[in-house]
C-alpha cells in the first residue's frame, strides 16, 4: 500500500528542494568568484614577476653601459650612479621574493641573483682603484664581448626564470579558457534545476493536493444533493485521505438517520393518514349498512328506490374519495411547457360554467396582466386551479363574485382568488398530510392538498389569506425566475 504524505512532509520535501538549489546556485556563484578571484590574483603576480625581472634587466644593461662609460671617463658621478642602479636592481629583486610562491620560482630566482652577483663582482673590480685604470682593463671594458661574456651567464639564468613564469601564465590562461568555455553550462544549471523543481512542484501540488481537493469538493457535492452511496476517493496527501475517509463516514452515517427517518415518516405518516382513512371509509360504510337494513322493513318501492340511490351514492362517493387519495399520494412528474397564465384561468372558469350558473356566482377580473407566460404541466396546474375555483364558487352565496386576478408585485407573479364566503372551515397546512374535512355534496376534501402539492411540485408558493371584510383569498406566488414575458 502506498504511504501517504502528510502536508508538513510534503512542504518539507519542497523547502528542503529549494534550499538544495538555492546552495547550488550559491555554490556556482561561489566557485565562480573563487576561480575568478584566484586567477586575477595569480595573473597580477606573474605580472608582478615579469615586470620585476624585466626592469632588473633593463637596469643591469644600463648599469653595464653607462657606468663603464662613465667610469672610462673618469666622471665623478660614476660611483654614485653605480649605486643607484645597484639600489633599484636590489629593490626590484626584493619585489621577485616578495611573489615568488612556489620552489621552482625561488630557485630559478635564486640563480639569477647568483648570476647578478657575479656581474656585480666584476663590476666592483672597476672601482677598486678610482684613481688607475690600466690600458687592458680600459681595452677590455671596450671590448663587446667582454660585454656579453658578462651577461650571459645573467641571460641564461633569468630566461630560465622567464620559461618558468611563461609556462606559468601558459597553465593560467589555458585554465582560464576551460573556465570560460564552461561559463555557457553552467550558468542554465540553476535556471535547468529550478525549472525541474517548479515543474515537480506543480505536478506534485496538483496531484497530492488539487485534484483531491476536486474529488471532495464534487463528492461532497453530490452527498449534499443525497447520493449518500457515494464514495469519495480516498487520494493525496494524508490529510485529504483522512477528510475522504470522514465525509464517507458521514455519508453512510447520513443514509443510515437518512433511511431511519424515512421509516420513521412513513410510520408517522401512516399514523396520520391512518384515522383519516378508517374515517372516511368506515362512515360511507355505516351509512350503507344503516340504509341495507332499512330495506328489510320498508314496502314502499319509492322508498326503497330512494334508499337504493343513496346507496348508490354514498358508494359513489366513497369511490371518488379513494381516486383522490390515490391522485394525492402519488409522485407527481410534470410535463411543462410555456402557458399563458390568464388563459390557464379562463379555461378553468369555462369548465366550471355549469356550477357557475347553479350557484348564480359571477367571476370577475381583477388585475389581469396578460402578458405572462411561465413553464408549466398545464393539466397538473388546471386541476389544482379547478379545485381552488371549485371551492370559491361552492362556499360563495348566491349572487356573488369570485374575483381573479392576475399581476406582478415586485419581481414576483402573483394570481390570487377571492370569494364572498364566510371562510375556512378550518386552517390549510402545505405540511399536512390528513386531507381537510369538505363541507361540499361532491367533495372529497383532497382538493387543497392536491393544489398545494401541485404548487409546491412547480416550485409555487400556494397560501391562504383573509379577505376582510368576509371571505377568503388563495394567494399563489410565481417566483422572478420563472416568469417568461
Amino acid at each position: 500500500m502506498k504511504k501517504t504524505l502528510k502536508l508538513k512532509q510534503l512542504l518539507f520535501r519542497y523547502e528542503l528542494a529549494f534550499l538544495v538549489l538555492l546552495l547550488v546556485t550559491g555554490a556556482l556563484g561561489g566557485l565562480w568568484v573563487y576561480f575568478w578571484q584566484q586567477t586575477s590574483a595569480e595573473s597580477v603576480r606573474l605580472s608582478h614577476l615579469r615586470s620585476s625581472g624585466q626592469q632588473i634587466q633593463t637596469d643591469l644593461f644600463r648599469q653595464i653601459k653607462e657606468v663603464t662609460w662613465a667610469r672610462l671617463k673618469e666622471d665623478p658621478e660614476a660611483l654614485q650612479l653605480y649605486s643607484n642602479f645597484s639600489r633599484q636592481i636590489a629593490d626590484n629583486f626584493s619585489l621577485l621574493r616578495k611573489f615568488a610562491n612556489d620552489d621552482a620560482e625561488k630557485v630559478a630566482l635564486d640563480k639569477v641573483v647568483k648570476s647578478y652577483r657575479i656581474i656585480e663582482k666584476d663590476m666592483n673590480k672597476i672601482f677598486t682603484d678610482p684613481y688607475m685604470i690600466s690600458r687592458v682593463v680600459r681595452l677590455r671594458m671596450l671590448d663587446p664581448a667582454y660585454e656579453r661574456y658578462m651577461v650571459s651567464y645573467f641571460e641564461k639564468s633569468y630566461a630560465d626564470f622567464q620559461h618558468i613564469l611563461n609556462e606559468k601564465q601558459s597553465a593560467l590562461d589555458q585554465k582560464m579558457e576551460y573556465w570560460t568555455g564552461l561559463a555557457p553550462m553552467m550558468i542554465p544549471v540553476p535556471l535547468l534545476l529550478a525549472g525541474i523543481l517548479f515543474l515537480f512542484s506543480r505536478a506534485s501540488v496538483q496531484r497530492e493536493v488539487v485534484r483531491p481537493v476536486e474529488v471532495v469538493k464534487q463528492g461532497a457535492s453530490l452527498i449534499s444533493k443525497g447520493e449518500f452511496n457515494h464514495e469519495i476517493p480516498q487520494q493525496g496527501i494524508a490529510e485529504m485521505v483522512s477528510l475522504a475517509g470522514t465525509i464517507n463516514n458521514m455519508a453512510g452515517e447520513l443514509a443510515r438517520n437518512r433511511d431511519a427517518l424515512i421509516d420513521s415518516e412513513k410510520q408517522a405518516a401512516l399514523g396520520a393518514l391512518v384515522p383519516v382513512v378508517a374515517h372516511n371509509i368506515r362512515n360511507p360504510l355505516a351509512s350503507i349498512r344503516a340504509s341495507a337494513q332499512l330495506l328489510d322493513h320498508i314496502d314502499d318501492p319509492d322508498d326503497k328506490a330512494e334508499i337504493k340511490d343513496a346507496i348508490l351514492e354514498t358508494v359513489d362517493r366513497l369511490g371518488r374519495w379513494v381516486s383522490a387519495l390515490v391522485s394525492y399520494l402519488h409522485p407527481l412528474k410534470p410535463h411543462k411547457k410555456i402557458t399563458q397564465v390568464t388563459v390557464l384561468l379562463d379555461t378553468v372558469t369555462r369548465l366550471l360554467k355549469p356550477r357557475l350558473d347553479d350557484q348564480e356566482v359571477t367571476v370577475k377580473h381583477g388585475q389581469w396582466e396578460t402578458q405572462h407566460s411561465v413553464p408549466i404541466d398545464p393539466d397538473l396546474m388546471e386541476q389544482a386551479l379547478y379545485g381552488l375555483l371549485s371551492n370559491a364558487i361552492e362556499i360563495s352565496p348566491r349572487g356573488g363574485e369570485v374575483i381573479l386576478s392576475v399581476f406582478e408585485d415586485g419581481l414576483e407573479l402573483k394570481i390570487s382568488i377571492d370569494d364572498q364566503g364566510t371562510g375556512m372551515p378550518f386552517d390549510p397546512k402545505p405540511s399536512e398530510l390528513a386531507p381537510g374535512r369538505t363541507t361540499k355534496r361532491f367533495g372529497t376534501g383532497l382538493g387543497i392538498p392536491v393544489a398545494f402539492k401541485v404548487c409546491n411540485t412547480h416550485g409555487w408558493k400556494m397560501a391562504y389569506e383573509k379577505n376582510l371584510p368576509n371571505g377568503t383569498r388563495v394567494m399563489i406566488t410565481i417566483p422572478e425566475g420563472m416568469k417568461v414575458v
